[in-house]
Parts: structure tokens; sequence; C-alpha cells
């Protein structure tokens, strides 16, 4: 008798879930619609406003950052909504009541994610670098492609795609190449002691101030400077401005041209560029150089 009635409150338990389970079941589906539904029109929305970010922003980086932000948020509204449209409401109540402890819990497990994730808003503000500016980060150089919450993407110019977490960028030195669209460039040129080093400045100075591609204006000054005395050479130290719109360009094709142009230029105008010389020196204990002169027997 009493194994009956335990079979009979186990079906009618049974029972009574399956008709609660039907009569809410439409509400599930309806969540679940709107959860769908909503992701979608999140997506629309970011897209639109991503558009119209990119179109009128200053600052493309932060467009896209501000559209990303825009569609999480979106997501978690669209969450909270469907699940009060299932009848879940408590569930939902209790999701944002244990989303605040288990923050504290999540936020000591996963230190390097939140960390990351706090210094990605602050950079998206408050930044040393715009979209396709050249920096260097420790010892990764490249262009910036993308501000993410976790990470900054920088291409180097050699085409590799490096992902560098946003607190490292946040708390290291960061040398940023464009950021006024200036870049200084050098190099040395070696000419012979008996040539005149004022006639080699001054030939060079002609050069700089001529070429189109380099920046003449008050505040970019191009000169020449007297470097080193060398073993083989006096060294002539080139300095000029160039444009980083584009900065592989800058410092490195057009430095190439300028270089060819100050070689020709000094070659035509009798200046000699010697290669390095080895001196050799005779002291009191020696009396001549060691040297044996070797005839190889060709005759057959």
């Amino acid at each position: 008798m009493q194994e009956s009635n335990t079979s009979e409150r186990l079906s009618q338990s049974v029972e009574d879930y399956y008709q609660h389970f039907i009569e809410v079941l439409p509400r599930i589906a309806l969540g679940i619609f709107v959860i769908v539904a909503g992701i979608l029109l999140a997506q629309l929305i970011t897209n639109f406003f991503k558009k119209r970010f990119l179109k009128k922003a200053e600052d493309p980086l932060m467009a896209r950052f501000l559209a990303q932000a825009v569609k999480i948020i979106l997501i978690l509204v669209v969450i909270m909504l469907a699940l009060d449209v299932a009848g879940l409401r408590g569930v939902a109540t209790g999701i944002l009541t244990a989303a605040g402890g288990a923050a504290i819990i999540l936020g000591f497990a996963f230190q390097d994610i939140g960390k990351n994730f706090l210094a990605g808003i602050i950079l998206a503000f408050n930044r040393p670098f715009s979209i396709n500016d050249t920096i260097l980060v420790t010892d990764h150089f490249g262009k910036v492609k993308a501000l993410n919450f976790r990470y900054t993407h920088i291409k180097t110019p050699d085409g590799r795609d490096i992902y560098i977490p946003n607190s490292d960028v946040l708390t290291t030195p960061v040398e940023n190449y464009t950021a006024d669209g200036f870049f200084r460039v050098d190099f040395v040129v070696g000419i012979g002691y008996e040539d005149p080093i004022e006639d080699a400045k001054v030939l060079i100075q002609q050069i700089l101030d001529s070429h189109p591609e380099i920046v003449q204006d008050e505040v970019h000054d191009n000169f020449v400077i007297e470097d080193e005395l060398a073993a083989s050479t006096v060294n002539l130290k080139v300095l000029f401005w160039v444009h980083t719109v584009d900065y592989r360009m800058a410092s490195r094709v057009l430095r190439g041209r300028v270089i060819q142009k100050v070689k020709q230029a000094l070659e035509e105008a009798d200046f000699n560029l010697p290669a390095d010389i080895t001196e050799l020196k005779l002291y009191k204990s020696e009396r001549d150089i060691p040297l044996r002169l070797r005839q190889d027997d060709t005759s057959n």
C-alpha cells in the first residue's frame, strides 16, 4: 500500500512538472526568440553606429572601441530582457546578485584578464597613439591596427601581427614615431683627411635644402656636423627631417635616396670616400716586414 502511494505521488509530481513545463514552454520559446532577435539587432545597431563613428570621429581607434562596448552592453540587456520574458525574473535578479560576488572572486582568479580589460578602457580615452601610428613598446615595433578590450594589435614592417596586453602598453614607455607627423633621420658619410671639410658640408647642405621630400620649415632644421675622426676618414653626420605619414617610406626609402645623392655629389666633386685603411708600423725591435713571396710552379 505504501509503495503504491509513493508511486502515485511520484507519478503526480512528474505530471505536474510536465504540465508546468508545457505552460511555460511558449514563454521559454519567446525568450529564446528575444535573445536571437536581440543579438541580430544589436549587431545591426553596432554596425550602424560604427559606420557613423568612423565617418565623424577624428579618432578611428576610439570609434571602434566604443562600437565594441555598445555591442556588449546591448547583448547583456537583451539577455536580461529574455529572462524576464521567459518568466525567469528571479533568475535574472539572481544572476545580477551573483555577478557582484563572482566579480570579486573572478577578479582574483583572473587578475591578468581584469587588468588588461581595465587598461583597455583607460587607453581608449587616454593613450599615446592613434590608428596607423608607428610605435615601439618594449621590443615590439610596428603600426597600430586595433585596440581591443584585452590587447593592442600592431603589425610589424616585416608583416608579423603582434598582440600586446593592454596592461603592458599602459605601464611601459611607448615610443611614438609618428605622433606629430615628423621624424628626424640621420646617417654618417666619411671623407678623406685631405679633403676640405667645410666644402663637403656645404655640398651636402645644398642637397638637403633642395630635396622636395625633406621637410623645409622654420621649426625643423636640417644640417651637417663633424661627427668623428675615424681611423681612415673624417665622418660627417647628416641629419634631416621627413614626414611620417608612411614611416617605412620616410625612414628607409627616402633615407636611401638621400644617401645615394650625397655619394654621387661627393664623387663628382672629387672628394675621396676611402674605405678602412690598415696601417703597418715598424717598431724598434723590427727592422723590416717579414714577407714571403710564393711563386707557383705552373710549368708542366
